[in-house]
């Protein structure tokens, strides 16, 4: 599946041009302008791309807050900002820093590098039971058919997102507001009644589900 950039830059040209080029190489980017909502995109971010001169909260405090909380995301300084001083005092926290202006080739090297090293990376290939799974060409092969799976938006949706947090137990509240990007409102029926379509796509049998396991009274989980 495709990785999700977390991008804080407050310049609008800077920042439209790193997150379109990101885009079409295939990331996911979430660009703000500022840190205010930076941790609520955390817990699906891959990486963080920070700004060192922002509004309020300048990048390292950010930087440094976002580290601590979650040491096993990436960070990746930029800014104009070159002194030996300032590098250093990024690099207290920070994976990498580079210095405006820079190439895209090299920016986006620097980010698979730093994919790479903690791992983060997808794989070309997964499989989950009878189901073989191409994530970077967001296809699904039934094994016992030959063919593939087609899922409607909101099915793939759902199983992607369940996908980038294996075996993790993901409640309903999470799922429904990160696909439907709106607040879940208790005894709503909706990604229930989803979730059982997708079943009768990718299940063997979808009374017995054997890869989106119900976690009752919380929400689903994928074991792989």
């Amino acid at each position: 599946m495709s990785k999700q950039v977390l991008f804080l830059e407050d310049d609008q040209e800077i920042g439209r041009w790193v997150s379109d080029d990101l885009t079409d190489r295939g990331f996911r980017v979430i660009w703000l302008t500022s840190g205010e909502q930076a941790a609520n995109h955390m817990p699906d971010t891959d990486l963080v791309l920070l700004d060192v001169m922002l509004p309020g909260l300048d990048g390292f405090s950010i930087g440094q807050r976002l580290k601590k909380e979650y040491p096993d995301t990436p960070v990746l300084m930029i800014s104009a900002r070159s002194s030996i001083e300032d590098k250093l005092q990024g690099l207290q926290f920070a994976d990498d820093y580079v210095t405006k202006p820079f190439h895209p080739d090299e920016l986006a090297a620097r980010i698979e590098v730093l994919l790479r090293r903690y791992g983060k990376m997808t794989p070309s290939f997964l499989q989950l039971g009878h189901l073989h799974i191409y994530p970077e060409e967001n296809r699904f092969l039934d094994t016992r058919t030959g063919g593939d799976i087609v899922l409607t938006g909101k099915q793939f949706q759902i199983f992607t997102y369940l996908l980038r947090h294996p075996n993790q137990v993901l409640t309903k509240e999470q799922i429904y507001e990160s696909v439907w990007g709106e607040p879940y409102l208790e005894g709503d029926k909706t990604l229930m009644v989803h979730i059982r379509y997708l079943r009768e796509k990718i299940e063997r049998d979808p009374g017995n589900p054997e890869i989106i396991e119900t976690i009752r009274g919380i929400g689903y989980r994928v074991r792989s």
